[in-house]
Order: structure tokens, then sequence, then C-alpha cells
């Protein structure tokens, strides 16, 4: 089936679907970590920096169960759980991105959700705990905070730029530190928040002017790749097939500084 099979009302639904979920589950979680005491969440370390909570597992079989319970031809791919794309049409979905933040009471953390099929990105979800608010964007209809249209930021001068940069342990601190001295150099201030879909979508609401980082799992990036996308802004990818195999980098800027950060793209041989 290709993406062409998905008409518009197909795909609203499903966006529809995923919204209600996203919300259902993150407002769960969050009413889930205010209460629980340090030793009740559960937490299991991944590797190095890398962790997963009890929350993260509940909060995708419900995502699961919501979503292959409404679309049962729909194939699941999952942080936690695991599972593979389909040319069918693929759920791909991070329960909680920002788990470290999230396990800590940091609250830039969210759920993400998107949904691709013949190799496009067609709509992407993401609750963003911080402000109790769900984002969302159906390829091609405009991105939108709880239902209001959102717009990446007009800033062109880059002493007036505000970006968001992402780092893991796969990728060289040495990069992280050139890159960001070259930006504090051209005056440009940044942050850290440890959550890719929150930077992304804080790209996507003019927030942000740029969200870039080197390497992430497809369900770290997609949906909110979509949404800053589909609010104006200048976004890079590796094609689709090879992020849902080995993930990779992002870039999201504001339209008036995609020339200013276009280095990235040429560091990535994007």
């Amino acid at each position: 089936m290709s993406a062409s099979a998905f008409d518009l009302s197909a795909l609203t639904a499903r966006a529809q679907a995923a919204i209600a979920v996203a919300r259902q589950v993150g407002r769960e979680a969050a009413a889930f970590r205010a209460e629980a005491l340090p030793d009740t969440l559960g937490v299991e370390n991944k590797g190095l920096q890398d962790f997963v909570t009890v929350a993260d597992k509940r909060a995708e079989q419900a995502i699961h169960q919501a979503l292959i319970g409404r679309f049962p031809n729909d194939s699941f791919m999952g942080e936690e759980g695991g599972g593979n794309s389909d040319a069918a049409g693929t759920w791909v979905v991070d329960p909680i991105d920002g788990t470290t933040n999230f396990i800590r009471g940091f609250r830039h953390w969210g759920v993400s959700i998107a949904f691709v099929s013949g190799g496009e990105i067609l709509i992407g979800v993401i609750y963003d705990a911080a402000q109790d608010r769900v984002f969302h964007a159906i390829r091609g209809e405009g991105a939108f905070k709880e239902g209001s249209p959102i717009a990446a930021a007009r800033t062109t001068d880059p002493n007036h730029a505000i970006i968001i940069l992402g780092h893991s342990r796969r990728t060289s601190f040495e990069d992280y530190l050139s890159i960001s001295r070259r930006l504090y150099e051209r005056g440009i201030d940044y942050r850290r928040m440890g959550a890719a879909a929150i930077g992304l979508i804080r790209v996507a609401e003019g927030v942000s002017d740029l969200y870039y980082e080197r390497h992430l799992s497809a369900w770290d990036m997609l949906a909110g790749a979509l949404i800053a996308a589909e609010a104006g802004a200048i976004v890079t990818i590796p094609p689709l097939e090879s992020l849902l195999a080995n993930g990779g980098p992002v870039i999201a800027s504001a339209p008036g500084l995609a020339e200013e950060f276009s280095f990235l793209k040429e560091m990535e041989s994007l």
C-alpha cells in the first residue's frame, strides 16, 4: 500500500486517535510521576545515561492497544517493545521522549507518535508535558497546537536567534563542542533540553530557531520533524527507510536562518 492509499479522511481518523491517546497517556504518566517515590518508578538502565521506567512501558502498551485496536492492519514500532515497519503503514512511537528528564522531575519530556507509509511521514503527534498541550500535523495540512495553527519563527538575524542542540553519547562530544563554539562566535544563544521531540516542536511554534542533533532513533524525531516542516521550518533528515533502520541526524531551522545553519547539512552530507 502506498502513501496515496491513505486519503485525508483515513489520515484524519488516525490523527484524532493518536491525539487522544497521546494526551491520555501523557497525563497519566505525569500524574504517576508526581505521586511516585523514586523506588516505585521501576527505573532500568539500558546503557550509560539511557533509562526506561515502568511508565514508559505502560505508556507504550496503552498506545499500542489504542491504535492497533482501532486500526488492526497497521503495524507498530516502539522504542521499548520494538517491532517492524510495514509498507501498509506503521506507527512509530516513543512513549516518553526525555525519560531522564521524566525520572528527575524536569518538565521537558513528551509522548511522540508518528505514522509513516510509502517512504513519507504522514502524521505527527506530540504531547508536551511542560505545557500539557498536544501538537499535531498531517502531511500537507499544516501544523497545530491544540487545534490552533502554529508557524516557525521569522528570525533572520543570528544575533537574535535561540537554538536547541541535542547530544547523546552515540556521537562525538568534541564535535558537539565545536558546533557550540561556532554558534557562540556567531552571537547565537543556545540551550540543551534532553528531549528531541520537544526541541522540534519548539521550532514549530517559533520559540526556537533551530533544533539539531547528530544522531537520533526514528521514534525520537519523526513526529517532530513533520510538525516542524508543516509549520514552515526547513527540515532535513535522511531518507525514511534509512532512519527506520539506523537512525540519523535531524536539522530543523527557521526559514530565515537556513543559510546560516547550512554548514550542518554539509557536515552531515545531507
